[in-house]
């Protein structure tokens, strides 16, 4: 598997993982996560759809996505828990220095998400 080299800001998901640094995604197997019409399961890619919005990061209704029960759920803590991932400090970085930014970084470390 060959990590990517491009910046690709519009692979980053609805809830702040940069679907370019995923090797399913590298490997062709995943579409990342707007396009992959099969994650219907997904409460945060719901809600992002519905309000029209590209992430968590635009969000007007939580300033803080972990005040926000579909960004902040069970099945979520236990994905940061095993993965040892902080989305919620992927979604301030967005926030913070934008879409390019954030996948610029995700790319210069080789990362699709910020670590604890």
């Amino acid at each position: 598997m060959s990590v990517t080299t491009q910046v690709m800001p519009e692979t980053i998901s609805f809830c702040g993982l940069y679907c370019a640094g995923c090797r399913s995604y590298i490997k062709g197997k995943c579409p990342g996560c707007a396009g992959n019409t099969k994650a219907t399961w997904c409460k945060i890619r719901t809600c992002c759809m519905d309000k029209a919005i590209n992430s968590c990061a635009d969000c007007k209704e939580f300033s803080n996505p972990l005040d926000c029960k579909k960004f902040n759920n069970f099945v979520g803590r236990m994905f940061a828990l095993v993965f040892r991932s902080d989305r919620a400090a992927s979604i301030e970085m967005i926030k913070k220095t934008g879409y390019e930014g954030y996948a610029r970084f995700c790319v210069d470390n080789k990362i699709m998400v910020i670590r604890k």
